[in-house]
């Protein structure tokens, strides 16, 4: 792939109950939600103070037929959607969602990789960079994470289209090898062989203040901790989650008084 690497930009939820999802993550993460004023349709994006990082609306009717579940979903920057879903498909993708254009956002699709985890490519419009991926930045994406079928062809696949490479590699025993990934100046995320998992898939790590915290905001807001906050190289703490609408997530961050 030619130029600069594609990174993360926007982070989308699709549900099965669009209301209750906001009321959830703004109890949890302390989004707050405002339309989109798209026309037609009930778009909504989720806001850290001023700052939109990502999206909200209801699965589509038909959605699951065409291999689409309730999923947080990424959005990755191209030069050319079209040039990429081309590309994509003929390595073994699928399109999902025929590329369209929204006047002042971009032109984007709905796809997935060989292995049928589901994504977007976007060529955004307007000035300025999405700061949806911001390490650190409470309410903003933390890492980005692939549970595939496998984990080294996955990483073949998004290296040769999105132009990432390998940056440390951790051996995880039974669980295998925790690939971390680079996007030109950061790590971006990791991928892994997950053959246990329902059906691929990116899980997305949202950043908090305090992750003991924040596990106990999922509970009390009807969620579950689908494991413990625990320790990872760097010092922070994660825990994955399940919305009440059975979306998986996750959170990062500190533990306050370690």
């Amino acid at each position: 792939m030619q130029g600069k690497p594609s990174a993360f930009i926007w982070y989308e939820l699709i549900t099965s109950d669009i209301d209750a999802a906001a009321k959830f993550y703004a109890a949890v993460i302390g989004w707050t939600v405002k339309s989109s004023g798209a026309p037609g349709m009930d778009y909504r994006q989720w806001f850290m103070g001023e700052e939109a990082v990502g999206g909200l609306m209801a699965l589509p009717a038909g959605a699951i037929a065409n291999g689409v579940h309730p999923a947080w979903l990424g959005y990755l920057s191209v030069a050319d959607v079209d040039a990429s879903i081309a590309k994509i498909t003929a390595a073994g993708g699928t399109l999902l969602m025929p590329a369209v254009d929204l006047p002042g956002v971009g032109r984007f699709a709905m796809v997935t990789d060989p292995q049928q985890a589901p994504f977007y490519v976007m060529t955004p419009q307007g000035e300025g960079e999405s700061r949806s991926f911001a390490p650190a930045m409470p309410g903003h994406g933390g890492w980005n994470e692939l549970h595939a079928r496998d984990g080294v062809a996955a990483f073949d696949f998004y290296s040769k289209h999105f132009g990432w490479r390998k940056s440390r590699a951790m051996d995880m025993g039974p669980q295998g090898i925790y690939q971390i990934i680079n996007a030109g100046a950061e790590d971006i995320g990791a991928m892994k062989t997950a053959a246990a998992a329902p059906r691929p898939h990116w899980l997305f790590y949202f950043n908090v203040e305090n992750i003991d915290a924040a596990a106990k905001r999922v509970t009390d807001a009807g969620g579950n901790i689908l494991v413990a906050p625990h320790e990872v190289p760097g010092g922070q703490f994660v825990t994955p989650c399940r919305d009440p609408q059975g979306t998986s997530f996750a959170l990062v961050g500190p533990r306050v008084g370690a």
